[in-house]
């Protein structure tokens, strides 16, 4: 007698009582999201196998079969906030006019939120992991080079420089500072870095 064929991802448990095989196209993308959520309270020294596939609620088998490795783990979700964090800096402009509305988004994007602080934290954690592996230098490079392009679009490549820099030590400053800088004296500092490259 034949055997019935299954569609993929409707077995049922057999005689050997196994379990059926969960049909879950986002496992991947949900360990990369709970990989980043640790390295956000843990930091890169804190990320484990374990504690991703806790976080995901997948089996640490999972965890393994998409990652072999820690150092792949790590570098994929770094990957994966840097693809995130691009479009979403991007999308951020799109409604930007005028001088006073650029500022206005550099503004916040300093003061922030716990959206942005989550990714700031990301960012630095990013950024020390590169000191310590050149591989990760790629990452590093490829959020500089388009966070300078959108800026670039407004103030030239020149002041987009500047001001990028300025951005990540303004920012950096007010993740640890115990007496934030005020919107009027961040919203001075950006104005003087863009005054002389910006004409109008």
């Amino acid at each position: 007698m034949e055997r019935a064929i299954v569609p993929a991802g409707q077995e049922t448990a057999g005689r050997e009582g196994r379990r059926p095989r969960r049909h879950d196209p986002q496992r991947r993308t949900r360990i990369l999201d709970a990989a980043l959520d640790v390295l956000v309270t843990d930091g890169v020294a804190g990320l484990t196998h374990r504690k991703v596939a806790s976080r995901a609620d997948v089996p640490l088998g999972s965890v393994t079969y998409h990652f072999a490795s820690l150092a792949e783990l790590r570098t994929q979700a770094f990957g994966w906030y840097v693809e995130q964090r691009t479009a979403a800096y991007e999308t951020g402009f799109t409604e930007v006019k005028t001088r006073e509305q650029l500022i206005d988004v550099l503004v916040g994007i300093v003061q922030g939120g716990p959206s942005r602080q989550r990714s700031a934290v990301l960012g630095f954690e990013l950024h020390l992991a590169a000191l310590r592996d050149p591989s990760l230098r790629a990452l590093t490079q490829q959020w500089t080079n388009a966070s300078r392009a959108v800026l670039a679009r407004f103030t030239g490549p020149e002041a987009a420089a500047r001001l990028d820099a300025l951005l990540e030590g303004m920012i950096m400053q007010a993740l640890l500072s115990t007496e934030p800088e005020s919107r009027e004296r961040i919203r001075a500092a950006i104005e003087q870095t863009l005054a002389p490259a910006t004409g109008s």
